[in-house]
């Protein structure tokens, strides 16, 4: 089996510090090709220096000069803006895209990648989110396989590898409740992103941590896991696990129940989607079933974490209101870690975007753009003039 080449979307953030971790120990299995970040410079340069791509691409035009000095004496080419992304992901000494970009931002890439006919290892959530009819039937055209990177989907793909012709009934997507699982909703109510920031089990970066502190984070999974699974969102079933040893479970029409477990380690799922179907090792910490003490699981509580159910709502309506949703959530996270508004702040700001934007019950991908951009505007405006 030769090398694969990897192009990383979001190399500097914490899914792609970690996928590079997974290369740096497999050299015989992989090798980089192409490097993107937003606007961290200097990692950026120091990753380049080290694994030595073809290309960097610094989205943030501003921190061109700044990484193209960082890199003058190597072999390393630069270039900036989104349509670098868009055009070197297509290289045909691409094998691997793994989209790790945050946000919507990703979608893009994403779908010229697929154009391209490269294989997705997906970390990027709000692609599927956003668009996911349109990214799904595209990669079916293209025959593009998109191997999911979040722990909770790398899961599920797992469990349904020895499912052979037989269908899933449900899936039990588990959530670790965030850092407020146990907090009263009034004592929730003051939180400051500072407290939300301390997740119990993961290291992420800040906007996911957010969206799991709203558990809006699971709610995207769950639109995330309808169109990767095809699956109804009534055959998703939340459940909370605050241990995060379970990363989720599949149910099969005989009430069987597989599960896949694992310490709470995000290289293990990278190095799943970028190997597949291999399993090579990996340093990380093994389960020790003696010493687990008691695995333990509770309904989600949607009156203390809305966000949730907003999601549902989403996704069970279709059409451009997933979009609308995510778009109202980047916003809103955005202003929360600034301490512009309020934790509960956050779902009131979706639930009026959700109400106010105009709903496409078909929408093309132009008007999948056009409503992120108008959701985006609509949100910034109620953060700013209170009037939601």
């Amino acid at each position: 089996m030769g090398k694969s080449s990897i192009a990383k979307l979001g190399s500097t953030g914490s899914i792609g510090t970690q996928a590079l971790d997974v290369i740096r120990k497999h050299p015989d299995l992989f090798e980089v090709n192409l490097l993107v970040a937003n606007n961290s410079a200097d990692l950026l340069i120091e990753q380049a220096r080290e694994f030595e791509p073809s290309a960097v691409v610094i989205c943030n035009a501003d921190k061109y000069e700044e990484v193209s000095a960082g890199l003058k004496d190597t072999m390393v080419k630069v270039f900036t803006r989104m349509e670098s992304v868009c055009s070197l992901v297509a290289a045909d000494d691409v094998d691997i895209v793994l989209a790790a970009m945050v946000g919507f931002s990703g979608l893009r890439p994403t779908l010229a990648a697929i154009e391209a006919g490269k294989a997705i290892a997906l970390a990027n959530k709000e692609t599927l989110v956003a668009a996911g009819g349109i990214v799904m039937e595209k990669a079916r055209r293209k025959g593009v396989p998109i191997l999911p990177v979040d722990s909770e989907h790398s899961a599920i793909f797992q469990c349904l590898q020895g499912a052979g012709p037989n269908r899933l009934k449900k899936i039990h997507l588990t959530a670790s409740g965030g850092p407020f699982r146990s907090w009263e909703q009034e004592r929730i109510a003051s939180a400051k992103a500072s407290d939300a920031l301390r997740h119990p089990n993961w290291s992420m970066g800040s906007k996911i941590t957010i969206d799991s502190a709203t558990m809006m984070n699971k709610g995207l999974e769950v639109i995330e896991a309808k169109w990767l699974f095809n699956v109804a969102p009534d055959d998703i079933h939340v459940v909370v696990h605050p241990q995060s040893v379970i990363h989720s479970m599949v149910e099969f029409e005989d009430g069987a129940v597989l599960a896949q477990l694992g310490c709470p380690d995000m290289r293990q799922p990278i190095l799943y989607a970028l190997a597949y179907p291999m399993r090579p090792e990996l340093d990380n910490k093994k389960l020790d079933f003696a010493g687990l003490g008691s695995l333990t699981f509770e309904e989600p509580d949607m009156g203390r974490f809305p966000c949730l159910g907003l999601a549902f709502e989403a996704i069970s309506s279709g059409g451009n209101l997933p979009c609308i949703a995510n778009a109202a959530n980047e916003e809103a996270v955005a202003a929360y870690l600034k301490d512009k508004i309020a934790f509960y702040d956050i779902p009131r700001v979706i639930s009026a975007c959700m109400e106010k934007a105009q709903f496409l019950n078909h929408p093309s991908l132009e008007d999948i753009y056009e409503t992120n951009a108008e959701v985006r505007a609509l949100a910034a405006s109620l953060i700013d003039t209170w009037s939601f």
